[in-house]
């Protein structure tokens, strides 16, 4: 079964190459339809062979094909210039993908980075399968009804949650018939990198119990919340690691009032660095306003890491499994109970890390993922 993963904007480089190698071992001929990624390395298969055809690369699991953004994505310029580029390019690459997909069986797309656009540049193959990355929108919103319009043109929506089914059933029309719940799975491939690089030595120097919130800096993930929960908290550090995309000095500002000590390690953190930061936390903490899943909650899975939880979205399905301690979102004050207990429990984190490490190797391995997409994948093209 030839089948093509398409990521045109490579949003979920580590999702998209760890859910291609799983459907690799499950026998399917898979192609990874995406861009350079422009911020580091990205995880491949094991032993990649030589190149072919240009641009596309071949490797023992499954091809990459970077067919999108191909000037944008390399581009070291002007950052709103890079933007008004990959805008321009968006077209061609969604035209070259028509052409291209007419060798795939099934079309499996990541993401749409444009929904009211690309819904009218699908590729004419069948069957189409989409997965809910998104973190769900108001369904009367501009967005909303782009997207609804989107899923409707799909012939089956993977979605990771069983919370984010029942919302694209009830708010989004997408039919029980074509919802499929298919976990995300635990990034465990970060756990054995040859390459693995230490912490800076000033980190290293750190005696206090560490609590992390890690990923990129957005308002949604309540990073403003977690500072100041940590206003109450006494002999730690929390390390705030990430990428910002947003203003930072309010996160500053916020932190100056905090006991313990605050550290901002403020860019993106490259896959071979991201060991030793998960290490070293003592609790890592997503307090999210709103969310579906987080590839940081499965990379935390992955390593075993005793986790605190909004609970919004999907993310109490993972705290129901004994995996992680969740607490009402958006309350500061629950925020840094939970904090206190879990810094002075060393039992009740090691029972969450045990539970961690039984999900991600049992509900969320890459293997079982990659078995329950292939069996979508031969029901449809029955």
């Amino acid at each position: 079964m030839r089948v093509q993963i398409v990521d045109p904007a490579a949003y979920t480089p580590p999702y998209d190459h760890a859910l291609c190698a799983a459907l690799a071992r499950a026998g399917a001929d898979v192609e990874l339809i995406t861009c350079h990624f422009p911020y580091g390395p990205v995880p491949q298969s094991r032993k990649p062979l030589a190149a072919l055809l240009g641009q596309m690369e071949r490797s023992e699991d499954y091809r990459v094909t970077e067919m999108f953004y191909r000037a944008s994505s390399v581009s070291k310029g002007n950052p709103m210039l890079r933007r008004a580029l990959r805008a321009a390019e968006h077209l061609p690459g969604m035209l070259r993908h028509r052409r291209h997909a007419r060798e795939a069986d099934v079309l499996h797309y990541q993401w749409l980075p444009i929904p009211r656009l690309d819904r009218h540049l699908l590729a004419p193959v069948r069957p189409r399968v989409f997965t809910m990355h998104w973190r769900l929108p108001q369904a009367d919103s501009p967005i909303g009804r782009a997207l609804t319009k989107l899923l409707a043109r799909m012939d089956a929506v993977i979605v990771h949650t069983d919370h984010g089914a029942g919302r694209l059933e009830r708010d989004f029309g997408v039919t029980a018939e074509r919802l499929w719940v298919i976990p995300h799975g635990a990034f465990d491939y970060l756990t054995a990198q040859a390459q693995e690089q230490p912490l800076p030595e000033e980190l290293q120097q750190v005696d206090r119990p560490v609590v992390l919130a890690f990923g990129l800096v957005r308002p949604y993930k309540g990073t403003d919340l977690l500072i100041r929960a940590f206003a109450e908290i006494e002999d730690a550090e929390l390390w705030v690691v990430g990428m910002p995309r947003m203003p930072m000095e309010p996160l500053r500002s916020l932190a100056e009032n905090a006991p313990g000590r605050v550290r901002f390690i403020d860019r993106f953190v490259t896959d071979p660095e991201i060991p030793a930061y998960m290490r070293r936390a003592d609790v890592v903490a997503l307090p999210y306003r709103n969310i579906e899943q987080s590839g940081v909650l499965y990379t935390a899975l992955a390593f075993g890491r005793p986790l605190l939880l909004s609970d919004v979205g999907g993310f109490g399905e993972i705290a129901a499994q004994g995996a992680a301690r969740a607490v009402p979102s958006e309350n500061p004050a629950a925020l840094a109970a939970a904090l206190r207990e879990l810094l002075g429990d060393d039992a009740e984190r090691e029972r969450l890390a045990a539970s961690a490490l039984v999900a991600a190797r049992g509900r969320y391995s890459w293997d079982k993922i990659g078995r329950e997409t292939m069996a979508l994948y031969e029901r449809l093209t029955r």
